[in-house]
């Protein structure tokens, strides 16, 4: 007896210091403040992130609410891809379109609960055709690739779709999504402007549709988002779980506090904005043409998002999502960064 009891006793000593680490470890994983991990996508419509990250302005934040940050920055093409990312853990937040956003705040609903951390401003998407026959949707033939980020989920998809029901009614929503393919946003842009490709056209974001316009003599737009939905709108925000959010209050608040202000510093300093969006993405793209697309009047800064929810109450009615969402509030936390959205 005495012997079993004595190796119970060590087994308990020995044992004492892994146990003190797995509690330490689950306990460091549930409550893991200091570190956030972020996805984005390409193009201009990224810029607070891209000055986020080049003025180090959540290291910024996170240290005026004593944590030190340490920001992990990840690149991927589509709201797909990037969802799958989210959902597997892979990162914290993640950058997308409103589509996206609203097929995973669906899919999620009661238990993740991913909802919207903030808007990354309003930007005009245009889809640009190099085929001078194509001058309304009614002229795309079979002949027509579309390239988009992705096909069906990216926001671009949607709002096509969403233009088509205009047109043609809701029942024919889907009436082009035959002539769509699934291309990174830089990739499609080389294929515009080189028009030797299938790829005819582009449903785009700034400044790869800028470049088709400047680059390619025969590009013209066709269809300009903020007419299909009615003005300006948030097309890309960036979301995250409830989870992170409540278990990681000062690097949320924090993240929230530095979109906020490179917003601003984008709005005041456009062409400093350019510059830190040229050193983030190391190029690919004419300066000049850079500070143009960021002062297009038509661009607005802010983390406030705008004119959403007229997309999201299509994807209801088409049946994309399952939970009718009763205003703009339900799939965005509510913060009062954000508190005056739509």
């Amino acid at each position: 007896m005495t012997s079993r009891s004595s190796f119970t006793q060590g087994l308990r000593r020995a044992l004492a210091p892994v146990l003190l680490a797995a509690s330490l470890l689950s306990a460091a994983s549930a409550h893991a403040e200091g570190k956030l991990r972020i996805a984005e996508q390409y193009g201009v419509v990224y810029l607070l992130l891209n000055v986020a990250q080049d003025q180090h302005l959540i290291e910024k934040q996170g240290k005026a609410r004593g944590v030190d940050i340490q920001v992990e920055w990840t690149r991927l093409s589509g709201g797909a891809n990037v969802n799958d990312a989210l959902l597997s853990g892979a990162i914290d937040v993640a950058g997308a379109g409103v589509a996206p956003l609203l097929t995973v705040w669906d899919r999620t609903h009661g238990r993740q609960n991913v909802k919207g951390v903030a808007s990354l401003g309003s930007f005009p998407y245009l889809l640009v055709s190099n085929n001078p026959a194509v001058r309304t949707l009614a002229d795309f033939t079979d002949k027509d690739r579309i390239a988009l980020p992705a096909v069906t989920v990216s926001v671009q998809a949607r709002i096509l779709q969403l233009a088509v029901a205009k047109q043609w009614g809701e029942k024919e929503f889907n009436r082009l999504d035959r002539l769509t393919q699934a291309l990174p946003h830089p990739d499609a842009a080389a294929s515009v402007i080189a028009g030797k490709t299938e790829i005819t056209s582009h449903f785009a974001s700034p400044p790869f549709q800028d470049q088709e316009l400047a680059q390619n003599r025969s590009a013209h737009v066709v269809l300009n988002s903020y007419d299909v939905l009615g003005g300006p709108s948030s097309a890309t925000v960036l979301y995250a779980t409830e989870k992170f959010r409540a278990e990681n209050p000062k690097t949320y608040a924090a993240f929230v506090a530095a979109l906020a202000e490179a917003a601003a510093f984008i709005r005041a300093n456009p062409e400093a904005a350019a510059d830190a969006y040229l050193r983030v993405n190391k190029g690919g793209i004419d300066r000049a043409l850079l500070v143009k697309t960021i002062k297009d009047p038509q661009v607005q800064f802010t983390v406030v998002p705008q004119n959403t929810f007229t997309l999201a109450q299509f994807l209801y009615r088409i049946g994309a999502i399952k939970h009718q969402p009763r205003s703009w509030r339900d799939y965005f936390f509510d913060d009062a960064a954000t508190a005056n959205g739509s």
